[in-house]
């Protein structure tokens, strides 16, 4: 449970440009895909490569990148607004800023 907080804290705190963690967030896979339904409205709009999914809120909304670990759980890697069924999760990296620390 506490995991899940931990999500929901960072998730909740996505603003208008995208955001990248210095660590990803974790947990188990079911639990990270029922924080993106039950919170942000989201469902896995695209597959980037086997374990990796965009996964978005619509036109316009927010998106979160998964890896989904060998080990049963997700990985949020980035998340951001703004999503177009045009981008994919190289182009959505690529507008992350450059990490200044």
């Amino acid at each position: 449970m506490k995991r899940f907080a931990t999500l929901l804290a960072i998730l909740a705190s996505v603003s208008t440009t995208a955001s990248a963690q210095e660590e990803p967030v974790c947990m188990p896979s079911l639990e990270m895909e029922a924080a993106l339904i039950d919170w942000y409205g989201e469902t896995a709009v695209s597959r980037e490569s086997d374990n990796t999914y965009v996964w978005a809120s619509g036109v316009g909304g927010t998106w979160t990148i998964l890896t989904y670990e060998p080990d049963g759980t997700s990985c949020a890697l980035a998340q951001g607004d703004n999503w177009s069924p045009q981008l994919d999760a190289d182009m959505l990296l690529a507008q992350l800023p450059a990490d200044n620390g």
